[in-house]
């Protein structure tokens, strides 16, 4: 949906009919229409969850089809440059990670004006998360190529494998401000309740990126270096894309194209606190695979398994929390508490609904779904029993990743930050009881997936429901 008819609604056109009601010196008043059915408003927040998360959902699986690509094309030139891409991939990943704060700090802002009626706001919000993202995302940049050689040191490898890592991430560092200035825009626009042209751009870029790949790494025999520049240029053909699209946004909304000094540092305020709020989150998880390395080797590879479904899983949960993040903004931005409250009870329904059925599938497939990925016969035996938690608890995923995007939707980083740090807290000893208690084989792997996506999730979920049962995250109005 666009940004477009929101200007349509706050402006009605006069009615030509005479007997609408008149006041004061024969100002037109229109008939107010008729509350909504329950029933109705249900279908109407339903389809707009539907409307945005659906694209939302197509833009998320397609990004992480860059590093598939990569690593298609990168495997066939041998070992070391398919070692050297993990390495390199390993350090790019979690730097960007910890970024992907720019998107969700920018959807509510750009969302709340949008719901106030402030278009201009709205889209100003979204370009002042831009200049940041560029900022920040120089800063990341420069530091990750000055540090290139100790980053890859640090992971131990052949020499082999070394140079390979070190060619492939100096080159990706020219794309990095490029990666998060696609994350702020992608949080302008859904905002502006647009999923559409993310799903486009990323559809669009890994197409480009596919093929400017195979060029450079064959056709000009450029090895790895080869798809580090063609992923650096898709990545900024992607931003020109943004650009243009927000250019005519921004044209149409009166918005200027120079950030506002209070609007960086309201960026930056709020992205902070979701920096930080990330910080634990990558926490847990790399303390999680720490964990599953003191198990041995094939509970190390079986985890790596299971963090991957959990993750493709993910992808709708967090398409829903995305929906939840711009429709949330939007009806506290519109002071409409009833339509905010009624948004949340619709995602967690979807959310737990969607746990369920992937939850049930996963648990059906888990004696053979591991076979997709490996043919070690050690690792096989102990994934399904892992692989049957997991889909049990997806249903509790679903309920966390909603609340998540609710909360954020709402603006209330602060809270999402300080309980972040309180469910780590709650985690890590648990998760360290079940790292020295528990016997390797198959009940260390079962152990560790349930700490992660039982205990962990269920903190999360205590933790962030407190928050949604409560109202002082129902802030209304700009």
């Amino acid at each position: 949906m666009s940004a477009a008819p929101a200007t349509v609604l706050l402006m009605p056109p006069e009615p030509a009919d005479d007997h609408v009601p008149r006041s004061g010196a024969g100002r037109i008043v229109p008939e107010a229409a008729p509350p909504p059915t329950p029933r109705t408003a249900r279908r109407r927040i339903d389809r707009g969850i539907a409307s945005l998360a659906i694209p939302a959902l197509g833009a998320l699986i397609a990004e992480p089809l860059f590093l598939v690509v990569d690593s298609a094309l990168i495997g066939h030139l041998g070992m070391a440059p398919l070692a050297g891409l993990a390495v390199a991939s390993a350090i790019l990943q979690t730097a960007v990670g910890l970024m992907i704060f720019l998107a969700y700090s920018t959807t509510p802002l750009v969302a709340r004006r949008r719901g106030a009626g402030d278009l201009r706001g709205a889209v100003q919000a979204g370009i002042d998360g831009l200049w940041l993202a560029l900022a920040i995302g120089a800063v990341v940049g420069a530091a990750i190529w000055a540090l290139c050689g100790p980053l890859v040191s640090a992971f131990g490898v052949d020499p082999a494998t070394a140079q390979q890592a070190r060619t492939f991430l100096s080159i990706s560092c020219l794309g990095i401000p490029a990666m998060l200035v696609v994350f702020a825009a992608s949080g302008l626009l859904r905002g502006l309740q647009d999923t559409r042209t993310p799903l486009a751009v990323a559809t669009i870029g890994f197409a480009v990126n596919a093929l400017l790949n195979w060029w450079f790494i064959y056709g000009l025999g450029l090895g790895i270096g080869g798809s580090a520049w063609g992923t650096v240029i898709a990545q900024w053909g992607m931003v020109a894309v943004y650009l243009a699209v927000i250019a005519r946004h921004a044209k149409r909304a009166g918005a200027g194209a120079l950030p506002h000094r209070a609007g960086l540092g309201h960026a930056g305020r709020s992205g902070g606190w979701l920096f930080i709020r990330t910080l634990g989150l990558r926490a847990a998880l790399l303390a999680t695979v720490f964990a599953a390395t003191s198990h041995g080797t094939a509970a190390t590879a079986g985890y790596q398994i299971v963090f991957t479904i959990f993750s493709t899983a993910a992808f709708a949960l967090d398409a829903l929390a995305i929906a939840a993040q711009a429709l949330i903004g939007d009806a506290l931005g519109a002071r409409d508490a009833a339509r905010a409250r009624l948004v949340t009870r619709r995602s967690i329904f979807w959310g737990v609904g969607c746990g369920v059925v992937i939850g049930a599938l996963l648990a059906a497939t888990s004696p053979v779904l591991g076979r997709v990925f490996t043919s070690d016969d050690a690792v096989l035996g102990i994934l399904p029993p892992a692989l049957l938690v997991l889909g049990i608890s997806l249903p509790l995923g679903g309920l966390v990743f909603v609340l998540d995007g609710v909360l954020m939707g709402a603006g209330d980083a602060r809270y999402l930050a300080w309980t972040s740090l309180v469910n780590l807290a709650v985690y890590l000893p648990i998760l360290w009881a079940l790292t020295v208690l528990v016997p390797s084989g198959t009940a260390g792997l079962v152990a560790l997936t349930a700490g992660f996506t039982i205990v962990f999730m269920l903190a999360r979920a205590v933790t962030l429901g407190l928050r949604a049962r409560g109202g002082r995250w129902v802030r209304l109005g700009v």
